[in-house]
């Protein structure tokens, strides 16, 4: 069974050949919970992909908010993007050095702001390490281009908007932390939070949508029985939610990979809804449907 759109996806291989496109543009979108050393940024100049770019999802977050990384304005992310060198004409190619961790982010991020020639490199940094492919540690060269964002409000959700489908239930909530943390049954790793999920939501920890050897994106057969196992159906709507917005996006982007219309991501997810308050709080496992 194919991928409805393999687009979104690259291979080592192809982004091999292509490296010395001025049109094709790479992205290192990799993050690490705060006080975890060394940063993606010491790993990042340590040695990353022939002419990428260094993402910073702190970086180009909306500064001032007490959530972290939370999507920018529209002219924050236009700002960003120009800086790192990226206009509507690119083709962009985002990976991470965990193989799909936060590079959802970015992709999820560019789609947001109306930019759909973006991909994912498949299997990420692992993958093209493991191959012995070059790296360097020199900063790239950053060509001077213009981005134009066309925000795209269906692809987001806020608190209220959550609030409101427990009761509606419109749309199904897809929570992609691990189950411990889902049920209850772990620490949270965000300080300060209360333990369990949102009322009604079900659980698809992202890191079960890549191979745990190789870090590439499952087959679309398996994606599809992951999603059904979770009791998730593909054919209505869905917001993916995690610990702060960045592995959701990987959730949402093994749905779009199997032709999921579009799902949105809860940006402020657990990092909001957990904090001490009155948004209510499940746990234990996912209740079953009715």
């Amino acid at each position: 069974m194919p991928y409805t759109h393999p687009e979104a996806l690259v291979s080592t291989e192809w982004l091999a050949a292509h490296l010395d496109d001025p049109h094709v543009r790479v992205l290192d979108a990799s993050y690490k919970q705060p006080g975890i050393t060394p940063t993606t940024r010491e790993d990042y100049e340590r040695g990353h992909i022939p002419g990428a770019v260094f993402f910073d999802i702190d970086d180009v977050a909306q500064p001032g908010t007490s959530l972290p990384h939370m999507t920018p304005s529209p002219e924050r992310f236009a700002q960003k993007m120009a800086e790192r060198g990226i206009g509507n004409d690119d083709r962009v190619i985002v990976y991470d050095t965990a193989g799909l961790s936060s590079a959802g982010r970015a992709w999820w991020m560019l789609r947001l702001y109306g930019h759909d020639n973006v991909a994912l490199l498949d299997g990420g940094l692992p993958k093209w390490r493991t191959e012995g492919r070059p790296l360097e540690i020199a900063p790239p060269a950053i060509p001077s281009r213009r981005f134009l964002p066309r925000f795209r409000p269906e692809l987001v959700r806020d608190k209220q908007a959550i609030r409101a489908n427990i009761a509606a239930a419109r749309e199904q909530v897809v929570d992609a932390r691990s189950a411990g943390r889902f049920e209850g049954a772990a620490e949270e790793t965000w300080p300060g939070r209360r333990r369990g999920h949102i009322p009604g939501s079900r659980n698809l920890p992202f890191d079960r949508v890549t191979d745990p050897q190789t870090k590439q994106l499952k087959s679309a057969g398996e994606l599809r029985r992951l999603f059904d196992e979770a009791g998730v159906s593909l054919d209505a709507p869905i917001v993916t939610s995690c610990g702060s917005g960045v592995t959701a996006c990987a959730v949402a982007f093994a749905a779009h990979l199997i032709g999921h219309p579009g799902a949105a991501v809860y940006d402020g997810s657990w990092s909001e809804w957990g904090l001490p308050g009155d948004t209510p709080i499940e746990t234990g496992p996912a209740k079953p449907l009715r």
